[in-house]
């Protein structure tokens, strides 16, 4: 008896394309399939305002086959084809990648004069996008942003062999890298300074004191102002802290702390932070607005005051935190989340009403990115620039953290400016003389109490990281060889780490050592060309005994 035949069953509510193929092999969209009846794609609630997005513009177009295939695409991915994406991501695939792609296809038609078909999707057809795109008068961050929402969608086309593939070769249809280096052209948050956090504080703590009363209204902008303490307190990221549950906050193996435990959709994976919960007997004050409430407490309030809404809320709303009642619009009355829309609006009005300004007297920007970033920056100066705890407090790699969150700010490049003037300075007075105790980086007047010595009885300063920029340092023609000798050994240091880092805690150092010092020295004469240059051969090849790599793994023991 023959093995018995297995029909695999299919799944007819999915969406398809109504397809056959032509005498040379070419897919055609059969003529009934086109328009569809229905060309207006739903979207289920998500971070984005989209709900909707209709494909009606681009039929009867010339372009209708591509059209109708790009539409029934997106309809695979809302039904959990093809990867099981986000509505969010899907939606912008619709919002930033298709409705670029689509119109620049329609005037790829007209210039042709010619129905496009799906075979026109080609490496020719892209690298006319990309020409289109640089056209629009973007960014290169936005170029690339419109084309990688594009791509996915066209590459899952060809995989389903509706449109021709090739994956190699000159004549690849995606080109490998159409943005090269595009990464150094962003210009990421950067960390509030201490003047701008600390006025930023003031200004929420303010703003929520009407949360603590008895008959205070639940309004979007109340939430968004504990949001945002949330927010500066954990670092955390602005979609998890969004849809925040009413099961947030879990027990904590140490008394008075709790975890406040968030879902990240990206990682699909929870991040959890420790938070300080505060004894029974001080909850009492939490009414009282000069009291200094915790994290911990503020939640547990919002959850009081929203607790009600619960029960009004739309099935795919219930158990979250931020919800209220909308006073306006075609929503009036009904049980609403906060947005990112909402968020930013509420944070505008919260630095206009409080005069929230930036070091040039601008309107500071605030988002719940740049508050990860100060969140992070705290973290780092609060443990003594300890990586790897900063790196646990984000749920982050210690790569990751590195690269992305510790970038220097405006403070930090101040002060080595301050420090280069400040040396030529103490360089050029000639007083250098028997007060002056000879160290591996030239002379200190002071290392046991100096500006950055440890002033404590018996200790000398081991600082020399921070020689530099210290008023106590001096150097004189004699002790160049010993200057270059910790110049060279900067610049091993290259080798031995993360480039971003390097660039962030040493690259400096050889510049002021030949822009201020060196170059500064053989301009007044302090130095002679001779002697700088003996001193920089004799340290490349034979360093001072004290910057030895050999005798010195690492430079941050005196950092």
């Amino acid at each position: 008896m023959g093995k018995r035949k297995v029909f695999t069953k299919t799944d007819l509510s999915i969406p398809h394309v109504e397809h056959s193929h032509d005498a040379t092999g070419n897919i055609t969209i059969l003529p009934e399939a086109i328009p569809p009846i229905k060309t207006t794609v739903e979207f289920e609630r998500n971070t984005s305002n989209a709900r909707s997005f209709d494909f009606a513009r681009w039929y009867k177009a010339g372009i209708d086959p591509i059209t109708y295939a790009c539409q029934r695409q997106i309809e695979r991915f809302l039904a959990g084809q093809e990867g099981g994406l986000t509505v969010t991501t899907v939606v912008s695939y619709c919002t930033t990648g298709l409705r670029n792609f689509l119109d620049y296809c329609v005037l790829r038609a007209v210039a042709f004069d010619r129905e496009l078909t799906l075979a026109d999707i080609n490496r020719d057809l892209i690298d006319g996008y990309l020409g289109y795109l640089t056209g629009l008068c973007v960014t290169t961050t936005g170029q690339k942003s419109f084309y990688t929402k594009t791509k996915p969608v066209l590459l899952a086309l060809g995989r389903r062999e509706l449109t021709p593939l090739l994956t190699s070769g000159d004549a690849a249809t995606f080109p490998n890298n159409p943005f090269p280096n595009s990464k150094r052209k962003v210009k990421g948050e950067t960390a509030l300074s201490k003047r701008e956090r600390e006025a930023f504080a003031v200004a929420l703590r303010l703003a929520l004191k009407p949360i603590w009363t008895d008959d205070v209204t639940v309004t979007a902008d109340l939430l968004v102002f504990a949001l945002l303490v949330v927010a500066l307190h954990t670092g955390r990221n602005a979609t998890p802290l969004i849809e925040m549950g009413r099961n947030c906050l879990r027990s904590h193996p140490k008394d008075n702390n709790v975890f406040l435990v968030l879902w990240k959709r990206r990682g699909y994976n929870t991040s959890k932070v420790a938070l300080r919960a505060k004894p029974d007997t001080e909850r009492l004050l939490e009414s009282t607005p000069s009291v200094r409430t915790s994290v911990e407490c503020l939640i547990r309030r919002v959850m009081v005051l929203t607790e009600h809404l619960d029960a009004d809320a739309p099935e795919d709303l219930k158990g979250r935190v931020w919800l209220f009642r909308s006073r306006t619009g075609k929503d009036a009355g009904k049980v609403t989340p906060l947005t990112k829309a909402t968020l930013s609006w509420a944070t505008s009005c919260l630095i206009a009403e409080y005069g929230l300004t930036d070091s040039n007297g601008e309107p500071l920007r605030i988002n719940v990115s740049r508050l990860r970033k100060t969140f992070a920056n705290r973290i780092f100066e609060l443990t003594d620039g300890n990586l790897a705890t900063t790196a646990a407090a984000l749920g982050n790699t210690m790569r990751v953290a590195d690269q992305n969150y510790l970038a220097p700010g405006e403070d930090a490049r101040r002060n080595w400016q301050f420090m280069g003037e400040v040396l030529v300075q103490e360089l050029l007075t000639r007083t250098i003389g028997a007060t002056y105790r000879e160290t591996p980086m030239g002379r200190c007047a002071d290392p046991v109490n100096g500006q950055y010595a440890p002033k404590r009885e018996g200790a000398t300063c081991m600082n020399f990281m921070n020689c530099l920029r210290c008023k106590h340092y001096a150097v004189t023609a004699e002790d160049l060889y010993k200057l270059f000798s910790f110049y060279f050994r900067v610049l091993a240091e290259r080798s031995r780490m993360d480039k971003r880092r390097w660039a962030r805690d040493y690259a400096h150092i050889p510049r002021l050592i030949d822009n201020y010092i060196v170059a500064e020295g053989l301009r007044r004469g302090t130095f002679k060309a001779a002697s700088v240059q003996a001193a920089r051969e004799r340290s490349r090849a034979l360093p001072h005994p004290y910057w030895s790599v050999d005798l010195i793994q690492s430079l941050e023991v005196f950092a």
